[in-house]
């Protein structure tokens, strides 16, 4: 290709799991650099600020490329980036890159002005675990700092003058520590529970703690691991100490750590369903002033914990535990706290956020936590082939409500213009606006995992009849 002055050089980065895209355009220079040193200065090391403010990237792809950088390289406990995770590999049109390879630049065009593309899919599949949350948390609070700063002071602000959250933001004494951390508990778990975010928006297939905090602040919310991930990132870099709790309704002593360490290396989940109701729900464990506090900032029927001392000990006790009751969806059952060897937990934050493709559909469908679950209402799509399989899963969901009490409106198109549809948008504004912005997504997710064509309508059901 003529190296001339109309010729943009683009370079574009696809992450294979995740599918998100990063493209900036290139100096002419670069073209010609093998690809190791290509990503070492337009992935590794970048200045994004740099690149936005010369028209090279857009917002959208600043924020692809910094999800993408703590996805391939390990950092340090200070953020800083160093090799990437081993397994890493580097395609060009499905080709593994060779080292000191050079890729092939394709022609384009869009409009008059001609392209000069190189379309990179880095290729994670084979890679391990071992992020350093210290250093991923550390480096997601330095990018946006003053974002979640004043997440944390409109937060102390909701019920007290300024003067007061700023003087429990210095965290000077015990009580105002604890009064920190329950208003933030309290500020998330009052957030929706949902997964439209999913579909709609950035349509993340499942957001690290700081991507959920943004969504909290732009209306929306999150999953149980999300939410702990978004309370985990705030109070990490507050300086507050914390561990990742398991639960599910599974109280078996002890914790089959080997198993659930062996389903995040092979990922054969359809026969370990009785391994897998350990890690049914997560929630944390302070370590504040000599006091264990037990936080759950779920919400989703789930109740608002906040267990201090004394409280806290029946839900850790190691001979019998207390469960707790908790309502997802139609039903209710006993979830079991379980403290565990933390890698276990992190790992598998680690596999959903970058390592399996369907983690958005199998949170909304496989696990039945469906697009929001509210105090009064439960919406989740239904998604048919034909007019015949909708009737049989219409059956399904109205004998299902039917026996629990409860009632339900099930449509075969997508659309809140019922009676308990109506009820629930006027009490769920927002949320009503993104879950019927989400059909095209959710579908072009779905059809693309099942390799065929389906339709999809909403269930709607009422919580509190």
């Amino acid at each position: 290709m003529a190296d001339t002055e109309n010729t943009n050089y683009i370079l574009q980065l696809t992450d294979s799991v995740t599918t998100r895209k990063y493209a900036l355009r290139l100096d002419p220079s670069d073209a010609g650099l093998p690809w190791e040193q290509l990503l070492e200065r337009c992935l590794k090391n970048p200045s994004i600020d740099r690149l936005l403010g010369e028209n090279r990237i857009t917002p959208e792809s600043a924020r692809s490329l910094s999800a993408i950088q703590d996805l391939v390289y390990v950092s340090d406990d200070a953020g800083r980036l160093h090799d990437p995770f081993p397994g890493t590999i580097v395609k060009q049109a499905g080709q593994s890159l060779a080292a000191v390879a050079v890729p092939k630049v394709v022609a384009g065009q869009t409009g008059e002005v001609e392209l000069a593309v190189i379309d990179l899919e880095i290729d994670r599949m084979n890679v391990g675990y071992g992020r350093n949350w210290t250093g991923f948390h550390a480096r997601r609070w330095a990018k946006n700092e003053a974002t979640y700063l004043g997440f944390v002071k409109s937060t102390l602000e909701q019920n007290r003058s300024p003067s007061e959250a700023e003087s429990i933001i210095g965290r000077e004494s015990a009580e105002d520590r604890l009064s920190l951390l329950r208003s933030l508990a309290k500020r998330i778990w009052e957030a929706d529970f949902e997964s439209y975010s999913r579909f709609a928006g950035e349509k993340l297939i499942f957001k690290s703690g700081d991507e959920t905090v943004r969504n909290i602040i732009q209306g929306g919310g999150g999953i149980c691991s999300e939410k702990v991930q978004a309370l985990k990132f705030l109070t990490d870099n507050l300086g507050y100490e914390s561990e990742y709790l398991l639960a599910g309704p599974n109280a078996q002593k002890p914790i089959p750590e080997a198993r659930l360490r062996e389903l995040l290396t092979t990922f054969e989940f359809g026969y370990s369903k009785r391994y897998m109701r350990y890690w049914q729900h997560m929630a944390l464990l302070y370590h504040l002033d000599g006091k264990d506090i037990v936080v759950d900032a779920t919400n989703g029927n789930i109740p608002f914990l906040f267990l201090v001392g004394p409280e806290a000990e029946p839900l850790l006790n190691s001979r019998e535990k207390t469960p707790v009751s908790v309502r997802m969806s139609l039903h209710e059952e006993s979830f079991y706290f379980h403290r565990v060897s933390q890698d276990i937990p992190e790992n598998l934050l680690f596999a959903l956020e970058g390592l399996i493709p369907e983690a958005d559909l199998v949170q909304v469908v496989e696990n039945e936590l469906g697009l929001i679950i509210s105090e009064g209402f439960f919406v989740t799509p239904i998604i048919y082939k034909n007019q015949h399989e909708f009737l049989g899963l219409e059956r399904q969901y109205k004998s299902a409500c039917e026996k629990v009490g409860l009632k339900c409106v099930v449509e075969h198109e997508w659309s809140l213009d019922s009676e308990i549809g109506r009820r629930f948008t006027q009490q769920h504004p927002f949320a009503s606006q993104q879950i019927m912005a989400s059909q095209q997504h959710l579908l072009y997710r779905y059809n693309g995992n099942e390799a065929q064509e389906h339709e999809a309508g909403l269930v709607i059901v009422d919580l509190k009849s």
